[in-house]
């Protein structure tokens, strides 16, 4: 998939954006790595849309069946496409084959003002299924002083519309009253880490959120000390790590390992700046 910037560059000329993203990417195998990437991999904490989905993909494939069975996510560059009037109807029609509507948790990786930032949807599944919860909305950003608020609106359009486009009966004033909530999550220090912090949000909350949970009684683990720069910084060096680098820029073709270790299930774990 290309980065937002290359798409821009192609509408620019007057090629057709929807030439761009064909076949459905569900249907493309991982991205590889180039000499370029991988260097940057290695001296660069910066990520860019590639690089993130890369390292998305293969982090949730290493992550243990159990954790992830009631979960989702979707491709980092959806929410930008969706906010392009050419791209909006296909990018729905991606997200319907997602079927975020059966799972407890959808993760939304959202780039913006070269930014990153994560979007869970908690409870969203639909009503008939057994048990059903009161959905609301978890907005994690490594950089409050952004004011990441301001993506509410963009955020509530695109659920609607998510909801319209899969027929289920909801209306603009009931998506108003899903709950946004934004947790005083770690914060990071420098303009660069931001992709890295919503990878390691995603970890940390598939190893560490309970059963089950209300938005009343949201996981006390979201909060300012739910892991620490240490920490961050060994996850950051391990996912990368699980490719073979020193392989990769000798043979960008090169795949990582299947198996990825980190050192604790609980433990504490860019593009764009941050």
């Amino acid at each position: 998939m290309i980065t937002r910037q290359a798409a821009k560059r192609r509408r620019n000329s007057g090629d057709s954006v929807l030439a761009l993203f064909e076949p459905d990417p569900e249907d493309k195998p991982a991205r590889n790595l180039s000499n370029s990437r991988c260097t940057n991999l290695i001296h660069d904490k910066k990520l860019d849309s590639n690089l993130f989905q890369t390292l998305l993909e293969d982090l949730w494939s290493k992550i243990p069946v159990e954790k992830r069975w009631h979960c989702t996510y979707l491709d980092c560059l959806w929410f930008s496409l969706y906010k392009d009037d050419l791209m909006r109807e296909k990018v729905l029609n991606w997200i319907k084959k997602k079927q975020i509507f059966t799972a407890k948790y959808t993760f939304i990786p959202i780039v913006c003002w070269g930014h990153w930032s994560l979007l869970i949807l908690c409870h969203f599944r639909d009503p008939q299924q057994m048990r059903p919860r009161i959905p609301f909305m978890l907005l994690l950003d490594s950089l409050h002083q952004t004011e990441p608020r301001r993506l509410e609106r963009d955020i509530r359009r695109f659920i609607l519309d998510v909801y319209r486009s899969q027929e289920k009966e909801e209306n603009s004033d009931s998506i108003v009253k899903i709950p946004l909530l934004l947790p005083k999550v770690p914060q990071q220090t420098d303009g660069e880490a931001c992709g890295i912090y919503v990878l390691y949000f995603i970890y940390l909350f598939m190893h560490s959120v309970p059963s089950s949970f209300t938005q009343q009684g949201w996981p006390c683990f979201l909060n300012e000390d739910w892991f620490t720069v240490e920490e961050l910084e060994s996850f950051r060096k391990e996912i990368y790590g699980s490719w073979n680098l020193d392989a990769a820029m000798v043979n960008p073709g090169e795949q990582p390992p299947s198996t990825l270790y980190f050192h604790s299930s609980t433990s504490r774990t860019t593009s764009t700046n941050g």
